[in-house]
């Protein structure tokens, strides 16, 4: 095989990792641990191909008969790698954090979700101040929304945001102002458990939310992009 095809087949082989990584999660059939290694190892054979590639590209007899399938081989390698760069450079931005609340001085607590929650490894129960300062300095702007509407009606209004949110609804008290969901990432299939509370709050009433991970030290932001994304549309 020409070094110019064998370039071409290793990109092929690293997007392959990638593209199989996640979705082979969310089927079951690894641990996302070996999703994750699955991802490494695509990101690291991407890496040997643009390497290979510049290489061949220096040689003239090479630059002159396969330029082009060297330079797909690089461009699918540089996508390859930037995916996972990408996700790491997050990772490493934003705090080690998996619980996120609008409330941290009283988050608001699971109820109906904890038997959902069994044998995860994240417990549901809030990490205190330390979770707290470090989401005030990764996410300073995270806060409980106010409606004016009164609370019963601002109950009703959340729950139906929650369904058009396209969660998996667990349970919704209205005596308590509590709704308790799940909702699945898109390429992992991560569980993340999420609670809402409604409150009167003077003529109006406020809302706070709270999004759990059950698996993972650092959600790299999903957490707080949910709970933004539920009170835009809710404010909207």
């Amino acid at each position: 095989m020409k070094p110019s095809h064998v370039a071409f087949a290793l990109a092929i082989v690293a997007a392959l990792l990638l593209l199989v990584a996640g979705p082979g999660v969310r089927a079951q059939l690894w641990p996302h641990g070996t999703g994750f290694e699955l991802m490494r190892l695509g990101a690291y054979l991407g890496m040997g191909v643009i390497g290979l590639s510049v290489v061949l590209l220096l040689l003239p007899r090479m630059r002159r008969t396969h330029p082009r399938l060297l330079l797909a081989s690089m461009l699918l390698a540089v996508v390859v790698v930037a995916i996972p760069w990408h996700g790491l450079r997050e990772a490493r931005r934003l705090p080690p954090i998996h619980d996120i609340s609008t409330d941290t001085t009283q988050p608001p607590a699971f109820v109906a979700v904890l038997p959902l929650r069994a044998g995860a490894p994240n417990s549901a129960e809030y990490g205190g101040e330390e979770i707290a300062a470090q989401q005030r300095v990764g996410y300073p702007d995270l806060a409980p929304l106010r409606l004016d509407l009164p609370a019963e009606d601002a109950f009703e209004h959340a729950l139906a945001t929650a369904r058009l949110m396209g969660w998996e609804l667990v349970d919704a008290d209205p005596a308590s102002g509590r709704i308790e969901a799940t909702d699945t990432t898109f390429w992992f299939g991560f569980k993340d458990d999420v609670v809402v509370r409604v409150r009167p709050d003077g003529d109006g009433s406020r809302i706070d939310v709270r999004s759990v991970s059950r698996v993972g030290g650092s959600d790299v932001g999903a957490n707080a992009a949910r709970i933004r994304a539920y009170l835009r549309r809710i404010g909207g």
